[in-house]
């Protein structure tokens, strides 16, 4: 699937496009599944040109998980008909997962352990990865008191998950709908707009030690239930940075997704899945994680 200049995801389209070259040091993978987040969105409609170079047309798509189809020279790592998934952002945003094959560097791509699937593997990436620097970032320990912003999203499910493990006390934000799923793994719920600093306060007096922002939009409502010395952190919103915050954009690594697979194999981290789509119907998928999916949407290139 690609798209040949910037604009909205009706300008999608199924064409046929070279199979990467696979250079030294990488991979060649047969992709099975694509998960589709808001970054594709909104690279599709130029909001990220300022940052990242394009090369048309674009294959959209930047999570994925698949079957090692190839290697290139001096990859010992991976063997053909290895099962592998990986964060896939790259330099110059133009081969991406909505596709047949994809092309990664090595050090990116994680093995997939065994009775995890292509579904779970390919909505981990991103997610798990951004998740876990985010907290790493705010170097998060069983002392703190967390507030997510948008706990029950792609990011912030995984992000709570995260935290519980190490022992943090986690209140997060998330519609009534979502509440339930928020109890289930420790998660304090509370509804989000307006008079949440007072519910905030009300399950944390003095204050939260640590936030992470996975929504945006909530710079002052975060600095108002910050206690003194807190750390915050956002991936959505730049502007933290003016108010002693930290800016997250995740990084590919395939040694920390590895640990995060584990974490799903063991039982001990999980990726919910809201829907898949054919690779032909991807402009459908945007669109449904546009509308505000309750899990992971992903594309299915199988079908």
């Amino acid at each position: 699937m690609t798209y040949s200049e910037y604009t909205d995801t009706t300008t999608l389209e199924l064409t046929e496009q070279p199979t990467p070259k696979v250079g030294p040091g990488s991979v060649l993978i047969s992709v099975q599944r694509a998960a589709v987040n808001p970054v594709d969105w909104k690279l599709m409609t130029g909001g990220l040109d300022a940052m990242l170079e394009a090369h048309f047309p674009v294959i959209p798509g930047w999570d994925v998980a698949g079957i090692v189809e190839a290697t290139g020279p001096d990859t010992p790592e991976f063997s053909v008909g290895d099962r592998v998934a990986a964060y896939g952002r790259k330099d110059v945003v133009s081969g991406g997962s909505y596709a047949e094959y994809m092309s990664l560097p090595a050090t990116s791509v994680a093995r997939i352990p065994d009775g995890v699937g292509f579904d779970d593997a390919a909505g981990l990436p991103l997610a798990g990865l951004t998740a876990l620097r985010s907290l790493e970032t705010l170097e998060l320990t069983d002392e703190d008191t967390l507030l997510i912003h948008a706990a029950s999203g792609g990011v912030g499910f995984l992000a709570a998950q995260l935290a519980r493990e190490v022992g943090a006390t986690v209140l997060g934000t998330a519609s009534e709908a979502n509440h339930g799923k928020l109890r289930q793994i420790g998660v304090v719920p509370l509804t989000y707009g307006e008079g949440l600093e007072e519910r905030v306060r009300e399950a944390a007096p003095a204050g939260v030690t640590a936030v992470a922002d996975f929504v945006g939009g909530v710079r002052e409502q975060t600095l108002a239930v910050l206690a003194a010395d807190g750390r915050h952190v956002s991936i959505a919103d730049p502007t933290v940075e003016e108010q002693g915050g930290q800016w997250v954009w995740v990084r590919p690594d395939g040694a920390r997704l590895q640990e995060l697979l584990g974490k799903v194999a063991a039982g001990d981290l999980r990726v919910e899945i809201d829907s898949a789509y054919p690779l032909a119907e991807a402009a459908d998928a945007m669109r449904a994680n546009q509308a505000g999916s309750r899990g992971k949407v992903l594309i299915d290139t199988t079908r």
